[in-house]
C-alpha cells in the first residue's frame, strides 16, 4: 500500500466530502454554466463548499476541478488556461482545509468517448497530463479520477497521475444493467478493481450513479478482486423531479445508516457524491466516531 493511503488509514475509515455540483447550483450555479470556471469568477464561493466539508467532518475533501480537462474546457473556449484553473482548484481546497484535511485533486471523464471515434487514446492521455501536473503544481496531496465509465479512460488518467509521483484513486460509476452493478460499457466491479489495480491505482472505488444501498454490494466485490483500500462515494438515492427541480429524496440519517454494511463490505474511504451536503457527512462522520 502506498506509504501515504496508509498513514491515513491508520486511524481507521477516512471521511471524505460529499457532492460539488450540486452546492454550486445551491450558491447559484447556472443550467449550462462551467463549475471549474468558477474557481476564477466565484472563489469565494467554491471556497464555502470547500470549508462546509471540513467543517463537517471530511478529512479528505476533493476540488473544483471535475471537468477541467482540455477538451471540456474546449467547449467554453477556456482550453488555453487549463493550468490556471486546476491550481486555483487545488488552491482554494487547500485554504479551506487549513491543516483539519488533505486536499485530493479531481479529475473527471473527458465526456469525449473513444468507441464513437470522438477521441483517441493519445489525445486523452496528454488532456489528463496536462490536468494532472497543473493539480500537482497546485499542491495537492494526491488526485482522485472519479466517474469513469470506460476503463480505457481511466488507464490514460491513472498513467497520467502516476507520471506526477501523486498518489492516484481511481474510481468508476456503476449505474448500468439490470441490478445497476455494470458500467456502461458493461465492465464488472471485478473488473473495474483488476484493471484499475494493474494500472497502477493506488485506491480503487465507486462515486456517483446510484444510491448507498447499491453500493454496498459493489463495493463488496471490488474488495474481493483487489488488494488496495476502496473508495466509496455514493449518490443521495436516485434524482426525481419535484416542481421542475432535481431533489434526491435519501436523508442524511438514512445515508448513515448503511455505514455498518459498507464498513463489513470493506470501505476504506466514505463520502457522498450528487445530492449529499455537508449534512450527509456530519451524519457519516457522527456514526463512525460512535463505532469507533
Amino acid at each position: 500500500m502506498n506509504d501515504f493511503i496508509q498513514q491515513l488509514l491508520a486511524d481507521g475509515p477516512v471521511v471524505t466530502d460529499g457532492a460539488w455540483g450540486t452546492e454550486l447550483q445551491a450558491r447559484g450555479l447556472q443550467s449550462g454554466e462551467l463549475p471549474d470556471a468558477w474557481n476564477l469568477e466565484h472563489p469565494e464561493r467554491v471556497v464555502s463548499v470547500a470549508r462546509a466539508y471540513v467543517e463537517a467532518g471530511s478529512r479528505v475533501i476533493l476540488t473544483n476541478t471535475f471537468g477541467a480537462n482540455r477538451l471540456r474546457l474546449g467547449g467554453h473556449a477556456l482550453a488555453n488556461r487549463v493550468s490556471e484553473i486546476n491550481r486555483a482548484g487545488v488552491q482554494l481546497s487547500r485554504q479551506a482545509a487549513a491543516s483539519a484535511a488533505h486536499v485530493f485533486a479531481s479529475i473527471g471523464p473527458t465526456g469525449k468517448m473513444l468507441l464513437s471515434g470522438e477521441t483517441t487514446i493519445e489525445e486523452l492521455r496528454a488532456a489528463f497530463a496536462e490536468q494532472a501536473q497543473a493539480l500537482a503544481e497546485g499542491g495537492a496531496d494526491a488526485i482522485v479520477i472519479e466517474t469513469m465509465s470506460d476503463l480505457d479512460e481511466a488507464k490514460a488518467a491513472i498513467a497520467a497521475v502516476k507520471a506526477t509521483g501523486l498518489p492516484v484513486v481511481a474510481c468508476a460509476v456503476f449505474d448500468a444493467g439490470k441490478d445497476k452493478d455494470r458500467t456502461m460499457m458493461g465492465a464488472t466491479p471485478e473488473q473495474v478493481a483488476r484493471e484499475l489495480t494493474e494500472a497502477g491505482a493506488d485506491v480503487v472505488g465507486a462515486n456517483c450513479g446510484v444510491g448507498i444501498e447499491r453500493y454496498v454490494p459493489v463495493c463488496q466485490r471490488l474488495k474481493t478482486a483487489t488488494d488496495r483500500p476502496i473508495w466509496i462515494k455514493a449518490n443521495a438515492g436516485l434524482p426525481v423531479m419535484v416542481d421542475g427541480r432535481v431533489t434526491y429524496r435519501t436523508t442524511p440519517e438514512e445515508f448513515a445508516g448503511h455505514m455498518p454494511a459498507l464498513l463489513a463490505a470493506g470501505a476504506s474511504f466514505i463520502g457522498g457524491c450528487c445530492g449529499a451536503n455537508p449534512e450527509f457527512i456530519r451524519a457519516v462522520k457522527t456514526h463512525l466516531t460512535a463505532r469507533s
